[in-house]
């Protein structure tokens, strides 16, 4: 049988990695280029390709429709060979991925889709980590984390993995005496109930309600998003959670309130350091969450 052509692999390393890092001045320094040496390699790729993977503007590299799709395809099979290459070279040994997870995303959208990432690649071991200041931490206690923000820093890289609706959640009882229409005077009896990690949820819920200057019976402040949704279930006040925490409970005990479309301003980001995606352990979470769609 005759072999296929392939592509220059120097070429394909570099093209992977300013998709991964983000940067072609970050893919340069990771593989000791100078700027222009990188771009001929990549260049070298589209050539072969026949497919111009990246615009280029003032020194800058952005991805481009065709090299997006070509990632997707190219990406978890680069990732196949070197597992398939390392698996000779240190045949048994753990990898080991130290990551930070908010609890509530932990229980309800990690863990039911954990079995599947163990069956892909049994020799990746995971520490788990739901302690507080997630984001700070990364880079030094956690190789990369899951954490909920409205906008991470910088100087990370990060994925976005949703997009949120606040619900203003309580329990079957408490959503009846309240009613279906938002009424201050009602509400300004209530025990509001709102994740530490989520502060600007309830005034995001109260502008899109129309009530400001609404003032609760009290604020409790929870650093669990699972005891949240249970102090709401056992109707100790109303939870200002999000739409997905609501519909992944699957707890019947609990009612939204009000049928109103109140945007977050947080959203669940995957963030490490930049260099972090050279870790093989990293490189293989990030590839399957992108692909498990978590």
């Amino acid at each position: 049988m005759p072999v296929r052509r392939l592509p220059p692999l120097r070429a394909l390393e570099a093209f992977v990695r300013v998709v991964r890092l983000g940067s072609a001045k970050a893919a340069a320094n990771e593989l000791a280029l100078s700027p222009s040496a990188l771009s001929r390699r990549v260049a070298a790729l589209e050539d072969f390709t026949g497919k111009r993977l990246f615009t280029r503007q003032h020194q800058s590299m952005k991805l481009t429709d065709e090299g997006q799709a070509f990632y997707n395809v190219v990406g978890p099979k680069l990732e196949e060979l070197a597992e398939a290459v390392e698996s000779q070279i240190d045949r048994g040994q753990v990898l080991r991925l130290h990551l930070g997870v908010p609890s509530l995303f932990g229980g309800q959208r990690l863990f039911p889709r954990l079995p599947e990432l163990r069956k892909l690649h049994p020799r990746l071991h995971i520490d788990i980590d739901t302690g507080a200041h997630l984001e700070d931490r990364v880079g030094d206690t956690l190789d990369a984390a899951i954490i909920l923000s409205p906008e991470p820093d910088p100087a990370y890289y990060r994925i976005q993995l949703d997009h949120n609706k606040v619900y203003a959640i309580t329990s079957q009882e408490m959503a009846r005496e309240i009613g279906t229409v938002p009424d201050e005077a009602i509400l300004s009896k209530q025990t509001f109930l709102i994740h530490q990690d989520l502060p600007q949820s309830l005034d995001a819920w109260k502008s899109a309600i129309g009530l400001e200057k609404l003032e609760p019976a009290s604020v409790d402040r929870f650093d669990s998003g699972q005891l949240v949704l249970e102090a709401a279930a056992q109707g100790l006040g109303i939870a200002i959670m999000h739409d997905d925490h609501f519909r992944r409970s699957h707890d019947n005990r609990l009612a939204r309130l009000f049928d109103i479309d109140v945007e977050s301003p947080y959203r669940y980001w995957f963030v490490c350091k930049p260099k972090a995606l050279e870790s093989r352990p990293v490189r293989i979470f990030h590839e399957w969450l992108l692909q498990a769609g978590l």
